[in-house]
């Protein structure tokens, strides 16, 4: 007798830990999680699956982690790109401030669409307006997410919509959204805390913000050392460089998740390593407007590096490209000059893009590998394809070639959320008309 499994994965190839490639692979899934993971010859009669993929001409990798993002800006695609100075303060600012509740949900599930399109099976939203609308389409579409409100209470161009009455009051908007939705989705959700950034935090907001994550024992999402004005501010005000006022006022430590870290001092740098921060790097957002981070020194004092898309205003949510940029520009800025070709090696990239994303979302026992014991979170990559096969290696292949359209299949929590490209658990073809007629009103009423 056969024994019971929820889905079989069989004759595919598969990613390891160690980025080698195991061919002929079956996985074995039941009750949201990995139990078996063997030679097809072996396993294929050793299990019945309710449901079963077919791998063979396909690769297994664990899903994607955008580890930093805006559903918020979904609908804004387009419009940033060749803007001068502040985008941020003349755009992102009046258009976010300006979405109604309606807009933030359509906007949220044109987001998730292109996430599990493009093999993103987990994601991390720094926080917007009306954020019960985005844990409400996570908890629909299927992905696993750690969401938050935006969290401001100081800034001259900040809206008062947008800008918090008090510290007090901003931690009651995310305890409240806590209370509602965290665990929610059999788990896949959950509740974090935020500052926005240094720049439109004050002291008592970074402390109390700080204060309520380790309370809750949840993350804290930021923006972190995005660009030079940054870092003026916080010299100005006080005397210390951004990573160092977080520090003062409590903030950084291993639940905290820094985002962009553009413009790190080695001090900062250092400082980040001793108290366990997560690194997460935009490579495609960082590099159009802020720098090149210094990466390699990251690396080699042995930081936690995630990768995330910062949302669609600049470009696509697709990893695999920020991942094939990422490589290309650091090997301009960093490796060229000494000649080294392999300043960030491949198998860092998509690293980044699975564990490192995973260990940034504080779940990396969990997600981010392909392991007996972990969430069945994964995605199935057609390789059968001119632009993949044949190739000599297939990790390096995987950065330079493979692009999100090239995702067959997708698992999340042990679920198939997409079959040959359909999407199964949303409306796409409703929801992208919807978001059609939706976006001329939503540029009107944001003045952009």
């Amino acid at each position: 007798m056969k024994e019971q499994a929820d889905i079989l994965i069989t004759n595919c190839s598969l990613m390891t830990p160690d980025f080698e490639i195991a061919e002929g692979q079956t996985v074995v899934i039941r009750d949201t999680r990995i139990v078996d993971i063997g030679p097809s010859e072996t396993l294929n009669g050793k299990y019945e699956g309710k449901e079963t993929l077919r791998g063979k001409g396909k690769l297994l990798m664990p899903g994607l982690v955008d580890a930093h993002t805006h559903t918020c800006q979904q609908f804004l695609r387009g419009r940033t790109l060749g803007e001068y100075p502040m985008i941020w303060s003349r755009i992102l600012v009046p258009f976010e401030s300006s979405l109604r509740e309606e807009d933030v949900y359509l906007g949220a599930q044109v987001s998730c669409l292109e996430m599990m399109k493009s093999g993103t099976t987990t994601f991390a939203e720094s926080g917007g307006v009306h954020m019960h609308k985005v844990a409400e389409t996570v908890i629909e579409s299927g992905l696993r997410a750690a969401i938050t409100c935006s969290t401001m209470d100081i800034g001259p161009f900040i809206p008062d919509s947008m800008k918090a009455a008090s510290p007090e009051d901003a931690a009651a908007r995310i305890e409240e959204l806590y209370r509602s939705y965290n665990g929610a989705g059999e788990g896949r959700l959950r509740i974090w805390f935020a500052l926005r950034q240094v720049m439109t935090s004050t002291p008592a907001l970074m402390s109390l913000m700080a204060d309520k994550a380790r309370e809750y024992g949840a993350g804290l999402h930021v923006h972190l050392a995005e660009h030079r004005d940054e870092v003026s501010y916080c010299l100005q005000h006080y005397q210390k460089r951004p990573a160092e006022v977080f520090d003062m006022f409590g903030a950084l430590g291993p639940n905290m998740l820094a985002a962009h870290n553009v413009v790190l001092s080695e001090g900062e740098i250092a400082l980040m390593k001793e108290r366990g921060v997560k690194v997460v790097h935009c490579p495609r957002s960082n590099f159009g407007s802020h720098g090149f981070p210094k990466t390699p020194t990251m690396m080699q004092q042995g930081l936690s590096i995630g990768m995330g898309s910062d949302g669609a205003a600049g470009s696509s949510l697709s990893l695999f490209d920020e991942m094939r940029v990422f490589r290309s520009g650091l090997h301009a800025f960093w490796g060229l000059p000494i000649f080294d070709p392999v300043v960030i090696p491949a198998e860092e990239l998509i690293r980044m893009a699975t564990a490192g994303g995973a260990a940034a979302l504080q779940i990396p026992d969990e997600i981010g590998t392909i392991e007996i014991g972990k969430k069945a979170d994964l995605i199935l990559i057609d390789t059968d394809q001119p632009h993949i096969w044949p190739n000599h290696r297939m990790i390096p292949t995987i950065v330079e070639a493979v692009n999100g359209s090239d995702v067959k299949d997708s698992i999340i929590d042990g679920a198939i959320v997409m079959k040959d490209r359909q999407i199964l658990t949303m409306d796409e073809e409703r929801i992208l008309y919807e978001s059609g007629k939706a976006l001329p009103e939503v540029s009107v009423r944001a003045g952009i």
